[in-house]
């Protein structure tokens, strides 16, 4: 789980950055930017996954249910 997801967090942001320069050159601006905040929206979700994760792991280790 380690180093895959900073793989997929950058192929996000890769892609994100490529369809947002795509976008700005055909005068799609407001496209561009709901591109970008949806990129930010996949990122923020698959941090607090890892956040839940880590939180169940703490919760077993100090045995607190």
């Amino acid at each position: 789980m380690g180093i895959d997801v900073l793989f997929k967090i950058a192929g996000i942001g890769i892609i994100t950055a490529i369809l947002n320069v795509i976008l700005k050159k055909s005068d799609k601006d407001e496209i561009a930017t709901f591109v970008t905040i949806a990129g930010l929206i996949i990122v923020l979700l698959l941090v607090v996954d890892m956040l839940g994760g880590l939180f169940d792991s703490l919760r077993s280790i100090f045995r607190l249910y």
